[in-house]
């Protein structure tokens, strides 16, 4: 029985190594800025929770003004500190579509070998149902041609 063979299909496998790998970078710049929309969600979370206490315990009654200037230091050094963030998060973001648009390329090529896989595979079918068509038209003529031969030379 015939089989199909795919001569490209050696490089299908390498660019599905290549699809694999942009897949896993995709993965890694992602979890990274994960951990920053985390680190940036603490941060506020502390901040708030920072100012409620102020807020709450330290602007009733007797106002202790070096530890609301030590508070002030804090919330001015954790801006610094969250504008910072906020940069890193500008690269990274950057980083993520870099490495969708790898990743997107990457699918693209092999999608287009892929194609071209299944497009020369129903070719070689093709040919295959025309190639045992023709034969089985040789066969059927041949027969018919005995057939014939015999009725006429009753010897």
């Amino acid at each position: 029985m015939a089989r199909f063979v795919f001569q490209l299909e050696g490089v299908l496998r390498h660019r599905e190594r290549i699809e694999q790998n942009r897949q896993r970078e995709l993965a890694v710049v992602q979890a990274e800025m994960t951990r920053l929309e985390r680190e940036l969600a603490a941060m506020n979370d502390d901040l708030q929770r920072s100012t409620a206490e102020v807020r709450d315990h330290h602007l009733v009654g007797r106002l202790d003004m070096q530890y609301l200037a030590a508070h002030r230091r804090y919330m001015l050094g954790m801006q610094r500190k969250v504008i910072a963030l906020a940069e890193t998060m500008g690269q990274q973001k950057q980083r993520v579509e870099q490495a969708r648009a790898a990743l997107a390329e990457a699918s693209k090529q092999k999608k287009i070998l892929e194609k071209l896989r299944e497009r020369q595979h129903q070719q070689w079918a093709a040919g295959l149902a025309r190639a045992e068509a023709n034969a089985l038209d040789e066969l059927s003529t041949q027969m018919s041609f005995r057939e014939l031969e015999s009725v006429e030379d009753p010897t």
